[in-house]
């Protein structure tokens, strides 16, 4: 079967949505919210495509935002419940939030009280986001939970505290975690929070539930969202970025030139730095279709990015055949936390975004320009 992201209709470079694989994902999400009575909602610090929200707004019930400017775009392009929570918020981010939001979680209980006379005149419901002191994440710079973690209230912190007016409590401390790690979670939030679950109307999981993962376990997921609504008679809310678009596209890129400088480096038309940073900063190896680790194949070759910086460098991968300028290499799984941390650094040439439909037919949605680049300048 010929790889339709060869196909020359596909420019490079250019991030490429999947939509039957963004479906399938979406259809599982929709089976988890009937069989357990919880809310999905769409965390779009995850995946923030709005040209496809046509699709995934006719399975999940909103989005979340983390910021003011998120929750415009969540009220301009999905058009449902907008949630929001951020460690921080300024007088501007309220007023745009009480514009646009059902929900707002506060950080801190100085915030909620600065802020909850707005708030409530505007029927919002309000929660605080509660920190469970467990760690699950691999990672610490995804970890919310890590010691001396600014995200999250303490437990010790709200025992004097007064919540008239607090309908819900939110909590996220998973990243591309099991349902297993969800389990140990709620443990930990009942040990410490369980004297507050029944004043509330609302509990919000966070993400980090990586339920379209293979392998995970569906079912012990379900079975835990329906034991905490059911025990404490709560509304559950689930919040994920990754599981929406996880394995729903790649990112497709070129080789620019291949230089010899102890051993062979292929330059690419994209940027780590600039079009996937995880890659140094988590940092992981993204999967390359066709390639496999050093060594294992006849060719290898360094992956470069095509900016100024020495440490653009995405890994060292083998192949069956040569690399030669004008080849293309499919970064995979690129739809989720990628497109959304993109930046013009060095003015490299921006990956356009495009959708592969269930026919078969690619649409281009967007084409970066150096207007584009301008503007984010001044």
């Amino acid at each position: 079967m010929t790889n339709p992201f060869l196909s020359p209709a596909i420019p490079s470079p250019c991030y490429v949505l999947e939509e039957q694989k963004l479906i399938n994902n979406l259809e599982l999400m929709k089976h988890v919210q009937e069989q357990s009575g919880a809310s999905i909602i769409l965390a779009l610090k995850g995946f923030s495509m709005w040209s496809s929200f046509p699709i995934v707004r006719q399975y999940l019930k909103g989005c979340t935002a983390s910021s003011a400017w998120e929750a415009e775009l969540a009220a301009d392009t999905f058009g449902t419940e907008v949630h929001a929570y951020s460690p921080a918020y300024k007088d501007y981010d309220i007023e745009v939030l009480l514009r646009h939001c059902t929900h707002i979680s506060f950080n801190s209980i100085h915030q909620w009280h600065k802020y909850r006379g707005q708030v409530a005149a505007k029927g919002v419901s309000m929660g605080l986001r509660i920190n469970p002191e467990h760690q699950e994440a691999d990672t610490e710079l995804y970890d919310p939970s890590a010691p001396g973690s600014r995200l999250g209230i303490l437990a010790a912190d709200l025992e004097q505290a007064d919540l008239t007016g607090i309908e819900g409590l939110h909590v996220h401390n998973l990243c591309e975690c099991d349902s297993f790690a969800l389990e140990r979670t709620l443990a930990a939030v009942e040990t410490r929070f369980a004297k507050w679950l029944p004043q509330m109307k609302w509990l919000n999981l966070g993400g980090g539930h990586l339920m379209t993962r293979e392998g995970y376990d569906t079912d012990h997921l379900i079975a835990q969202l329906k034991r905490l609504r059911e025990t404490y008679d709560l509304d559950i809310i689930l919040e994920p970025g990754s599981a929406v678009a996880w394995q729903t596209g790649p990112l497709v890129a070129e080789v620019v030139d291949v230089v010899a400088n102890q051993g062979q480096i292929a330059i690419l038309d994209i940027s780590a730095t600039g079009h996937m940073p995880d890659v140094l900063e988590m940092p992981y190896r993204p999967a390359v279709t066709g390639a496999d680790l050093p060594d294992v194949k006849a060719f290898t070759y360094k992956l470069g990015g095509n900016s100024c910086l020495a440490g653009d460098v995405i890994g060292d991968y083998s192949f069956d055949h040569e690399l030669k300028a004008g080849d293309r290499v499919i970064f995979e799984d690129m739809m989720h936390y990628t497109m959304v941390k993109t930046t013009f650094f060095n003015g490299v040439e921006h990956p356009s975004i495009g959708i592969l439909r269930r026919n078969g037919d690619f649409e281009l949605v967007r084409k970066f320009t150096y207007a584009d680049f301008k503007a984010r300048l001044s």
